[in-house]
């Protein structure tokens, strides 16, 4: 019975030690999150000494983030690799990533914009929803709605056509 306190101890002690190791850190990822909360910054990214954190606070409802993959959102109908809603329409706006489209900010949030809306560069006309993030995508030119081509809440695929629209 000796032996096994004596192993027990070890392993309190060892435990002990590993404590004290990660305690720099400890303190470390505490001050940064204190950082957070007393400015109100939603992300934070820490690299020092071989050691990467990010740390992102969690949200309690969808979030709108914007989107910038340097993708085109327009392009008129003259492309040969086109979508048969894509052929249907001069110009259209095109999602920037896969997820899950959706209309507006909730389910009974009214629509960020509907057909006939005249839209101004930078408006915010759908959010996609992808791995629990939901990201703004913004109309890069002033232009009218003339007809939203997907459905509230289907999944869609990177440059499938969001908007039929025409440029104001």
């Amino acid at each position: 019975m000796k032996k096994t306190v004596k192993k027990a101890s070890t392993k309190k002690a060892a435990t002990t030690k590993t404590a004290e190791k990660e305690s720099p850190i400890l303190k470390d990822v505490k001050q940064l999150y204190a950082f957070m909360q007393d400015n109100s910054i939603d992300t934070i990214e820490y690299d020092q000494n071989g050691l990467y954190l990010r740390l992102v606070k969690a949200k309690p409802a969808m979030v709108p983030m914007p989107v910038n993959t340097g993708l085109p959102t327009a392009t008129n109908g003259a492309s040969g690799a086109a979508a048969p809603a894509q052929e249907q329409y001069k110009e259209v706006i095109k999602s920037p990533l896969m997820g899950i489209f959706f209309r507006g900010s909730t389910p009974s949030a009214p629509p960020f914009v509907k057909e006939g809306a005249h839209v101004k560069k930078g408006d915010v006309i759908c959010l996609i929803e992808a791995m629990k993030v939901f990201n703004e995508v913004r109309a890069d030119f002033n232009c009218v709605v003339t007809k939203v081509l997907v459905e509230n809440g289907k999944p869609i695929k990177q440059g499938d056509a969001l908007f039929a629209i025409e440029r104001i």
